[in-house]
């Protein structure tokens, strides 16, 4: 099963303070909605505004990019230049 870190921030906001969490799901979009049913409202954050390490790679719209069963997923805030 993947496993999702979250930041600090995500995690005392919304996991009680626990930052990494074994997730079942094949894309981010699945880990996100499996991480919603525990805590909901988490979700919606992590859908918008965040950036995605997947096994170390950063994206910044990975809904739709797909999790191994032994990926590091993490979340962060997305990175903004000009």
């Amino acid at each position: 099963m993947p496993r999702v870190i979250l930041t600090p921030s995500f995690a005392d906001l919304y996991a009680g303070g626990k930052v990494e969490h074994e997730v079942p799901g094949l894309t981010i979009r699945h880990l996100i909605r499996h991480l919603d049913e525990r805590y909901p409202g988490i979700g919606q954050h992590l859908s918008h505004g965040v950036a995605v390490a997947i096994d170390g790679e950063i994206y910044q719209n990975a809904l739709l990019e797909e999790v191994g069963v032994h990926s590091e997923v993490c979340f962060m805030p997305a990175i903004e230049g000009g």
